[in-house]
Order: C-alpha cells, then structure tokens, then sequence
C-alpha cells in the first residue's frame, strides 16, 4: 500500500522560507522580481516570505539597481553580522581554523603544524579544540551558529572518519570535539566542502558543471552540477588515477599516480631529487614550494620541475574531461594558490593536446579565487548550508 505524504501549512512555509534563502544566498543581492522568477513562487508569496526573513534580521536591503522603464528595483542580501561560523581544515601536515561572518567573509584565522602528533586523532583533535578556542577568543560563542570541519578522507555514520592518509579507520572524530564546543558540528570530506565553497563564492560560480581540484599535500577532485537551490557535489579519488605506467611511487602503494607528480610533497621530492638535497616534507613543504616557483623564473631544475608538473596535471584534467566534459575546471587548494599561477599555460596546454578537441573547446581550466584559506572556508560552508536548509533559524 503507497502511503501519502501530506504537507502542511507549515511544512510548505518552511520549504519556501528555505528555497528562497537559498536562492538569495547563492545568487544575491537579488531583487524580489528575480525572486519570484527563480522560484516560480507568487509575488505575494515571495513578498510574505522576505518580510519574515528581514524581521528576523537574516535578510536586509542592500541598494537599488535601475529597471527598463520603471522604478528602480531594491535589492536583497543575507546580513554579514546575522551570525559566525567555523571552518576547520584538517589537512595532512596541519589543522587550519577560521572564523567568518555569515556572508563567509573572513574574520580571523590560526594554523598549527602537525609535527609531533604522529597524528593521533586525539591529539589532532587536541589542536582543533585549541584552533577554535584561539578564533573566538575575546568574541561570543554563542554568536556562532556552527562549526565545519573538513577531513582528508570519508565521513559516515555521523562522524566516523577513514582517511587513509592520516592512517585512520573507523575514527570517531566528531566525539572528540563536540563535547567541547557550544554550537552544532558537521563534518565532510575536505575536496567536497572546498568545491562547494568554488562553487558558491569562487572560481566555479555560475558553472553548469563545475570540477574543483584540491591541490595541496594530496590531490582530490570535487564534481559541482548546478542545481535550482543547492549545487550538487560529488567527490573522486583523482589523484590515484594513474597518468604514467609504472611511474612514481605513490603513498598509496600504486605507481603512476597522479598526486605522485603534482601534490606539493611530490613536486618538493621531484625538485630535491634534480639538485641533489633531501626533500622539505611536512608543514614546511608550502614553503619550499613558493622558492621553487620563485626560483622557475629562470631556466633550472625548478623551471623543469613546474613544466612536468603542469604537463601531468593537465593529462589528469584532460582524463576528467573526456570523462564528465564539465564546462570549468578550477585549481584550487594550497598549491594550486602558490603555483596555480606558474603553471597554468603549461596545464592548458596539455589539456589541449589530450583532451578531446570538441570537449576541451567548451572547458576553462581557470585558478580558484578563495586565497590560502580556500579549505577551511570550505568547511565554513557545511554549517551554512544547514542554515539555510533551515529557513534561517538557528535554533
């Protein structure tokens, strides 16, 4: 027997509160006319609803924009100061805290390196407490509605954590930190929550089909596809797709793999390795890796390095465009931020001679826009989209 599932009155009420939030969030400053057309919701409804949201103080006017032959049309956006929210980046050499408002700009941010926790989830853990606490020192916790934290592998079963890379399996992650924090937590894959930041403030906004790459330590791709309120994303293990038989050695056991060239540790080993020296590794490979590029100015081992480097990047690229022919691809992450600029052309070209020629033509491969805290901004967007899930309501 099917059974019906009616909706009341103040179920369609909250769906529409929630859809246009949405929708005013991810595409605003928009006017009530846009909304009303996006939505397909009827002016009265649209009117009703905007009213609530600005009563609550989640919404408020942000200027006038000129219409064809009539009154000029007032615009709509979400209050930066309704609220804050957290994202933590747990990355693979160090634990990234931020603090933005709810517009998702940034207010503040901390870094810890890794080094010394043999990575240890409690004393991971640790260091994320600690990040927190140092981003809401002298503010007000209970002004922030949320706390993101994006992992470097899969989240299941409410906070349970595989990630290979960190050597956990099965980790009760989120039962280490929520005992000791005030506001909701949620916890995600941190290539998912960065192409979902691209694709809301970024480099992928607009895109029908959207793939964010996380270029930092490791390699991973996240698939965006535009979506009436929210953008679906899906993430892959790109970065052990094999571009080269019997080539590197990869952490993972495999050889050929993709992060085995382009990750920053594999770029800071490739270039090591041509001059002769042992490799900066750990939280000091950012840094090695902006002298690198420095150096590549000029002709040298760092100039060689770069140009492999953006060779087999742009064959990995070339495979996921024959594959999912997406309509941007966006180098994002902490090395894709300090070598993203060097090694583009070299990207695009490879991506020209090993793509399709029909699919590359409709495909930019362009650099993100989020800066050195793309990730945890990223994470800062988990508990963001829950408020807007939500209508608004933070309680």
């Amino acid at each position: 027997m099917t059974q019906v599932v009616r909706q009341t009155t103040r179920d369609l009420r909250r769906h529409n509160r929630a859809a246009l939030l949405s929708s005013l969030y991810l595409r605003g400053p928009v006017s009530r006319l846009e909304l009303v057309a996006e939505s397909g919701l009827s002016a009265a409804t649209v009117t009703n609803v905007v009213s609530e949201l600005i009563a609550d103080g989640v919404v408020a006017e942000a200027g006038s924009v000129e219409s064809d032959g009539g009154r000029p049309r007032t615009l709509l956006a979400v209050r930066p100061d309704f609220g804050h929210v957290v994202g933590v980046d747990v990355g693979e050499t160090h634990v990234e805290v931020g603090l933005f408002d709810c517009a998702l700009g940034t207010l503040g941010t901390v870094r810890h390196p890794l080094v010394g926790t043999r990575l240890d989830p409690d004393e991971v853990a640790g260091l994320v407490r600690t990040g927190i606490a140092e981003v809401l020192e002298g503010g007000q916790p209970d002004a922030v509605f949320g706390v993101g934290i994006g992992v470097p592998g899969a989240v299941r079963d409410g906070g349970i954590v595989h990630a290979p890379t960190l050597g956990w399996r099965g980790v009760a992650f989120g039962d280490l930190i929520h005992p000791h924090i005030q506001s909701p937590l949620h916890l995600d894959n941190r290539a998912r929550t960065l192409g979902q930041a691209e694709t809301w403030r970024g480099a992928g906004r607009g895109a029908e089909r959207a793939i964010v790459a996380l270029l930092g330590v490791g390699v991973g791709a996240a698939v965006a596809t535009a979506g009436r309120s929210h953008p679906g994303i899906t993430t892959s293990e790109w970065g052990h797709t094999v571009v080269k038989a019997g080539g590197a050695p990869c952490r993972c056991g495999s050889h050929g793999c993709l992060e085995a060239y382009v990750g920053t540790e594999a770029v800071v080993r490739h270039y090591a390795a041509r001059v002769g020296k042992q490799p900066v590794i750990g939280d000091e490979s950012d840094i090695e890796l902006v002298r690198i590029v420095a150096e590549a100015g000029e002709p040298g081992p760092a100039a060689d390095v770069l140009a492999e480097t953006g060779e087999y990047l742009g064959i990995g690229i070339a495979n996921l465009i024959n594959l999912l022919s997406p309509d941007r691809v966006v180098l994002s992450g902490s090395a894709g931020a300090i070598m993203g600029q060097a090694i583009l052309p070299a990207v695009r070209d490879a991506v020209g001679r090993h793509a399709l020629d029909y699919l590359a033509g409709r495909t930019e491969v362009v650099l993100g826009r989020l800066g050195p805290e793309a990730v945890a901004l990223g994470a800062a967007t988990l508990p963001i989209a829950q408020l807007l899930a939500s209508g608004g309501r933070t309680g």
